[in-house]
């Protein structure tokens, strides 16, 4: 089998996968534990390079755009 990269958690008792994978009995696994602040540090990072992306694609002075000044809605644009 080729090597895959699979999300999990520990739930207190067992490792979960967080999706489905088909896996065989007697699967050689690698597990790597992750810390907390790792990825708390790490999606931090993340939403700092977003805002900043964002803040770099809008001016100061950026207009607001109302939902009245749609000419011609998206039907397929769920609104929340």
């Amino acid at each position: 089998m080729k090597a895959v990269t699979l999300g999990a958690h520990y739930d207190g008792k067992q490792i979960v996968l967080d999706e489905p994978f088909p896996l065989e009995p007697n699967t050689k696994l690698i597990i790597t534990v992750l810390s907390k602040q790792r990825i708390d540090d790490e999606r931090s990072a993340w939403l700092l390079l977003s805002r900043q992306g964002l803040e770099n694609a809008y001016g100061e002075d950026e207009v607001e755009y109302s939902l009245d000044m749609i000419k011609a809605p998206n039907p397929e644009y769920e609104r929340r």
